[in-house]
């Protein structure tokens, strides 16, 4: 049956002795698979906050981009601790807290990427856009910011005892795939150019909440080629 694995991957991390108490964390719940894109220099802190879980950074990857971290994931879930809006003033996504991420993967199958931002700023809107889904954690409004290892022990904490399930997840490759149909779609039926970067945005949001499985993309998919075989058809009589 399949089940529920986990990446926990550090956008930028700045600070090696942040790595070193994430790394920790996860040994405390039972995770272990670690990505780090374009660290800084892992030295001893990294070794002395880790205590006893040092081999989880020794078995991390690097990476160089998000992009290159988050592939061959089901779901890419994004961390950010200000879920509101945008600069242009509109909603990035609705967020989930740790709990409601929980209920939301509960009984599905596939690889999921939990993606934290860099200590001063967190995950850039770009980087946010790549996501499926919007993770915050409720905090004081007071206070909000978090230190990284404490943000990654919450949702660590909640997920640690999830049942997976039989649902298997689309790979996020075949939903990029759909995204970019999508894309030639809008620009087929010349989908009015102020609006269109904004409902792309829009319905990556709506399918990323989803949870497409594969072959619901695939069935998208033809939807999508019988819609442009129509255009075509239509424009040939012209």
């Amino acid at each position: 049956m399949p089940q529920l694995s986990f990446r926990v991957i550090l956008v930028e991390p700045l600070y090696s002795g942040n790595v070193g108490s994430v790394a920790r964390v996860m040994k405390n719940f039972g995770f272990c698979e670690l990505v780090l894109v374009s660290p800084c220099n892992i030295d001893m802190k990294a070794k002395v906050m880790a205590v006893h879980a040092y081999e989880i950074i020794e078995n991390a990857k690097i990476e160089f981009s998000l992009f290159d971290a988050v592939r061959g994931s089901n779901i890419v879930v994004g961390m950010t601790g200000n879920p509101g809006k945008t600069d242009n003033k509109h909603m990035r996504l609705p967020a989930l807290s740790p709990r409601k991420l929980k209920e939301k993967l509960t009984g599905s199958g596939g690889v999921i990427s939990l993606v934290f931002g860099r200590e001063d700023h967190g995950l850039q809107n770009e980087e946010l856009e790549m996501c499926d889904l919007i993770v915050n954690i409720p905090t004081s409004p007071e206070y909000p910011s978090m230190n990284l290892s404490h943000a990654v022990s919450i949702v660590l904490y909640e997920l640690s005892d999830v049942s997976g399930g039989n649902t298997y997840l689309a790979d996020h490759f075949d939903i990029d795939l759909l995204y970019g149909h999508l894309d030639e779609v809008l620009d087929d039926i010349e989908y009015k150019e102020h609006k269109e970067d904004k409902t792309k945005l829009m319905m990556r949001r709506i399918l990323g909440r989803a949870e497409l499985t594969g072959r619901e993309v695939q069935t998208l998919r033809g939807v999508l080629r019988r819609i442009q075989w129509k255009l075509n058809k239509n424009l040939n009589k012209l």
